[in-house]
């Protein structure tokens, strides 16, 4: 119990105080978080949303209760409308769940500021610039004999002439930057020495050449994509599972997997849990890995140190992932739970035109398909007990893509005014006449 106390920054008097009202408070508005405020709502415990970034679909369940604008600004404002918040609102003891990196990074690097007002779920910057930073994640793994694929950071352009790396690899941000074309593509393909040269400089118009790492290419697709899944305590797994994540969009460097599968994978257990135990490490995590058919081993990929995309999973598999871990906050008993086999999970429309396009190619049988969706599965979105979100995930999608799109038109449109040169002011007696600039 006592290190569950410290885990959330609080001492036990407040945590065991119930003259307020329990909430969590959610910090997003995507299918992750909508997994989240399921998960906490069913079994009957208050949730609020936090909408970021144009997401509504959270916000759109019944189960919950209250809806909450994220503002726009820099990290102080943010702060400050979660002190705030929290100060509004005393009558409730809110249980801070972050569902991005960003959110998850804010809350950790200001962790001793929030830690007076709410309970935490996210560790201290000094327990997570490790899982933050590959440079430093992937120093640890080797040190403790995990896989991994050959790394190189080589600081500058200049540097990176003079490496002989093995093609084809790949260019990947070494920290969890701001979002800028690299983190969203996540990585960039190079299969000879001009393009890595090029796409290397392209990167360092949108980040620092010290935060851009260059890896060996692992062979095979996203049938070789496993994660470990856990909540730890202190670096012991409460609650665990080994997934694999079979498809993605996009297909080579996904930015979210559409169907995922529960399996058993020794390797990566054992691989993972090293890890984890090495930086005694508290709350929910995914560490990502890929089976390289070269020596049939399991590398290790990232990490990922908040809810995953497809955690809703757990529930169907025996691990509820996030009402356990409120469990563990509020120090009920947690029991140790490993997740059944054989459990799968799918975000339907993505995975539909992935795996149509698939079958066209024959890559994938049809038979196959249909067999992968029989029970016992868990949707992303759709839900017989909260239908309104899957109702509402295309129009909401549509009003995400025309809001981003004018962000966009709007900010070209503020740079070419930018651009345009401010005319000189005309002493009396000059020609009065200006000449407009040459293109």
């Amino acid at each position: 119990m006592a290190a569950a106390s410290m885990a959330n920054g609080q001492c036990g008097s407040e945590l065991f105080d119930h003259s307020r009202r329990r909430v969590a408070l959610i910090l997003g508005g995507n299918y992750r978080a909508l997994g989240v405020v399921r998960s906490l709502g069913r079994q009957g415990i208050p949730v609020w949303v936090v909408k970021q970034d144009g997401h509504v679909l959270a916000g759109l369940s019944r189960y919950a209760e209250r809806t909450l604008a994220w503002p726009e600004g820099d990290d102080t404002l943010k702060i400050g409308y979660l002190e705030e918040l929290a100060t509004k609102h005393s009558a409730e003891r809110f249980v801070l769940m972050p569902t991005d990196d960003e959110g998850t990074k804010l809350i950790s690097q200001n962790h001793d500021l929030l830690a007076s007002k709410f309970v935490l779920t996210t560790p201290p910057w000094t327990s997570l610039e490790w899982a933050v930073n590959k440079r430093q994640m992937y120093q640890l793994a080797e040190r403790l004999g995990i896989d991994q694929p050959r790394t190189w950071f080589p600081g500058s352009l200049e540097m990176l002439a003079c490496f002989e790396p093995p093609f084809p690899v790949i260019l990947k941000p070494a920290t969890r930057e701001v979002p800028n074309p690299l983190t969203i593509d996540k990585a960039w393909q190079a299969g000879d020495r001009p393009t890595l040269l090029t796409r290397f400089a392209e990167a360092c118009r949108h980040m620092p050449a010290e935060s851009i790492m260059v890896q060996e290419l692992i062979p095979g697709g996203a049938e070789a994509q496993y994660s470990y899944a856990a909540l730890c305590l202190e670096g012991k797994p409460l609650a665990s599972l080994v997934a694999r994540r079979t498809r993605q969009f996009p297909r080579d460097f996904g930015r979210f997997s559409t169907f995922v599968e529960t399996v058993e994978e020794t390797a990566v257990e054992t691989s993972a849990r090293k890890l984890l135990e090495a930086i005694r490490f508290t709350g929910l995590v995914e560490v990502e890995f890929k089976r390289d058919r070269r020596d049939g081993r399991p590398k290790l990929l990232d990490v990922n140190p908040r809810v995953w995309g497809w955690h809703s999973l757990g529930a169907s598999a025996g691990v509820d992932f996030c009402h356990l871990l409120w469990k563990l906050k509020w120090l009920q008993p947690v029991p140790e739970l490993q997740a059944r086999g054989g459990v799968r999970w799918v975000r339907f429309a993505p995975d539909f035109f992935l795996a149509m396009g698939a079958i066209m190619k024959g890559e994938l049988v049809l038979f196959d398909y249909l067999r992968g969706l029989r029970p016992p599965i868990e949707t992303a979105i759709f839900a017989l007990d909260d239908p309104i979100p899957a109702l509402c995930e295309f129009p909401a999608l549509f009003y995400l893509l025309c809001k981003r799109a004018f962000k966009r038109w709007k900010s070209r449109g503020s740079n070419r005014l930018s651009k345009v040169p401010t005319p000189r002011r005309v002493r009396a007696g000059q020609d009065s006449a200006v000449t407009a600039p040459h293109h």
